[in-house]
């Protein structure tokens, strides 16, 4: 049975995406990040999984949709809680995050698929990684990883390749963190819910005067 984890926040003003603000104030960046995870939720209940898990610092609202379980993280640093929701899968998981609202179902399917590799990685644009799948989740893969870092993804590529598990690679996606990642983001992924919010936020005539 295969897990589709996706590892988030509950989009609170001041909380999230802080570093959209500015030139985003801290309601609009949550707005943005309420955008992006909704995104990111569809692609995920689209994509063939058996099992979808949100792994949520917070609680959830009404941008949840059906069909998903909903766990706390655990632990302290971000390795620790990308170890923690691995421990909790008995079988193959891919756990994204909720920074790449151009995710598609089609982009996901390849790295449900454990047949060849024991495991999959998908870079981000920034040095990290959005994507990791693990056919037997352990979570001393990830436990020590320097997270946030440019080196992040380079690090974590090295521990798979270490352990001896045959890797698939999946297209380097960009996350958004910045004003400039979230113009490239919504550029590249129109008639999201965030590109659609994006515009209109960047758009004179479309902001709250």
């Amino acid at each position: 049975m295969t897990a589709l984890l996706v590892i988030a926040k509950e989009p609170v003003a001041g909380r999230v995406k802080t570093r959209l603000t500015p030139p985003f104030t801290p309601a609009e960046a949550a707005g943005l990040a309420r955008a992006a995870l909704a995104d990111t939720l569809d692609a995920v209940a689209a994509a063939p999984a058996d099992r979808r898990v949100l792994v949520l610092d917070g609680s959830p609202g009404d941008w949840l949709p059906a069909g998903f379980e909903v766990v706390p993280q655990r632990g302290r640093g971000l390795d620790e809680r990308l170890a923690a929701a691995f421990a909790d899968c008995a079988g193959p998981a891919l756990l994204i995050g909720m920074d790449t609202p151009q995710v598609t179902p089609e982009l996901l399917r390849p790295a449900l698929d454990f047949g060849t590799y024991d495991a999959w990685y998908g870079p981000a644009a920034d040095g990290g990684f959005w994507a990791l799948g693990l056919a037997a989740p352990d979570p001393a893969l990830l436990l020590g990883v320097p997270m946030s870092a440019p080196e992040t993804g380079a690090v974590q590529y090295a521990r798979l390749r270490a352990a001896g598990l045959r890797v698939g690679r999946l297209p380097v996606l960009r996350d958004v963190d910045t004003a400039p990642d979230a113009h490239e983001v919504s550029a590249a992924a129109p008639g999201t819910r965030f590109a659609t919010l994006h515009t209109r936020l960047t758009t004179p005539a479309g902001r709250p005067r």
